[in-house]
């Protein structure tokens, strides 16, 4: 059976996350527990500066429907039903926020061997629609992602996106923001033993002919602790070190310097996951 090409968010998604995730500046905690009826509760939390932010989520599973509460600290409820599987390739995804009467959106993916379709709008009288699809294989790929206003009549969003994979890297080129930014980007395996890749990103934008350069790298010291790096062009550099404790648990501290400014304070970030 021939792998497809995914959804269009999967276009250079080896190489933002080798480059941006898991970098932060903020305190992050999460605690997953499980209840004897077997729902997965987290509750997390995150402090910027002074301000604290927080959140407890419940997810149930049962058969192929799984449902999604999650309060917040600023009195939202967030509520999403995903059925996988209604039918080959099909999922549905349903999302209401609360007490937001217009957040309501349902959405609906389809992977085939050789295409990613991916279909979403509000629920709302004059709904914003959207819409990406992505043809061609897991080594060469091509898609496209707009969203129209029904109720200006005005396209809101359109990029595109072509991507190519050959055994130890990945490469990729997206137009986004209605073909002002364009990314390119690298993703290269240099030794799978130890987890050791390289990564890039070049950003252009045609408005204000402004370009940012950002490189990347990643390598595990041991099966259980990885360590990341990056800097770009304006002279940010950042770096991390992760380490899995136990089973699906992390303990993450990250640090971020602007390497021309050496007299300002770097920004220490600590990231805790734990699950049972």
């Amino acid at each position: 059976m021939v792998k497809g090409p995914g959804l269009y968010t999967e276009i250079g998604k080896k190489a933002r996350d080798l480059l941006y995730r898991d970098h932060n500046s903020d305190q992050k905690f999460s605690i997953t527990t499980y209840s004897p009826a077997g729902v997965a509760i987290t509750s997390s939390g995150t402090k910027k500066g002074d301000v604290l932010l927080g959140d407890v989520a419940f997810q149930s599973k049962q058969k192929n429907v799984t449902t999604d509460l999650k309060v917040c600290t600023d009195s939202t409820v967030l509520i999403t039903a995903t059925v996988d599987e209604a039918a080959p390739g099909l999922k549905s995804i349903f999302s209401f926020k609360a007490p937001d009467q217009n957040s309501g959106k349902i959405e609906v993916q389809y992977l085939h061997d050789y295409a990613g379709i991916s279909t979403s709008m509000g629920l709302t009288q004059n709904p914003t629609v959207n819409f990406s699809g992505v043809i061609g294989t897991n080594v060469l790929a091509v898609g496209t992602d707009v969203s129209f206003d029904t109720k200006s009549g005005n396209f809101t969003k359109i990029n595109a996106g072509l991507s190519f994979a050959k055994e130890d890297l990945i490469a990729s080129l997206t137009v986004n923001e209605k073909f002002d930014l364009l990314n390119a980007s690298y993703y290269h395996i240099v030794n799978p033993l130890f987890n050791t890749a390289v990564g890039a990103e070049v950003s252009h934008r045609f408005s204000n002919k402004d370009n940012t350069i950002t490189v990347g790298t990643q390598h595990s010291l041991d099966p259980l602790t990885s360590v990341k790096a990056r800097v770009n062009s304006a002279g940010i550099a950042s770096a991390l070190i992760q380490h899995e404790w136990k089973p699906k648990s992390f303990f993450t501290i990250s640090g971020e310097v602007d390497t021309k400014a050496i007299d300002k304070n770097a920004k220490v970030g600590l990231a805790l996951a734990l699950k049972p």
